[in-house]
């Protein structure tokens, strides 16, 4: 099996849930970006001991949080020294609109995980996008870039519907299982 990290940032805790499931599915370790935009010293060794990393932010304004940014930005070193050249990667984001410019921020996580030399794993499931078709059912959003969340503004994460959450958890397991069939 394969080594899984999630590094996300969560300013409502609706992410944090996200990156929960998703860390359930790929039985993964977690790291979370702080409220300035670090993440603990160790967690660079972490990121460089892992075959998939999995990256997580809310969208915010179209894009990623400042915070996420800043870890990015901070990657750099790894990025110059080549230390996360072809991993595996995936991401997720989280806003309250069912669109709210979700895959600009998904775009963002990619191209990280390019500029890193990396292999990034689609969501890989069908939509749901049927007459029938409910919130609660698997891929209702119909991502396919990543994994994509919404949240009510109005609540916490307790309200994010549960075909998101099953999503989360099957793409985690998706991210792991390509680590491991590459790592073989």
């Amino acid at each position: 099996m394969s080594k899984t990290v999630v590094v996300y940032f969560s300013g409502y805790g609706h992410t944090q849930r996200v990156a929960q499931a998703v860390a359930e599915g790929a039985g993964a370790q977690l790291i979370a970006v702080d409220a300035e935009g670090n993440v603990p010293d160790a967690a660079w060794d972490e990121l460089a001991a892992a075959d998939a990393i999995i990256f997580g932010a809310p969208t915010y304004m179209g894009s990623v949080p400042w915070q996420f940014k800043k870890f990015a930005d901070a990657s750099s070193k790894a990025w110059f020294t080549r230390a996360w050249q072809d991993k595996v990667f995936g991401g997720f984001t989280v806003s309250a609109s069912l669109n709210g410019d979700k895959q600009v921020t998904l775009i963002n996580l990619q191209t990280l995980a390019s500029q890193h030399g990396g292999i990034w794993v689609s969501l890989g499931l069908m939509p749901s996008n049927t007459l029938n078709a409910s919130r609660n059912d698997v891929n209702n959003l119909g991502g396919s870039v990543g994994l994509l969340v919404q949240a009510p503004s109005d609540a916490g994460a307790e309200a994010i519907p549960d075909g998101d959450i099953d999503t989360a958890k099957r793409y985690g397991a998706r991210v792991t299982e390509v680590a491991t069939r590459l790592k073989g």
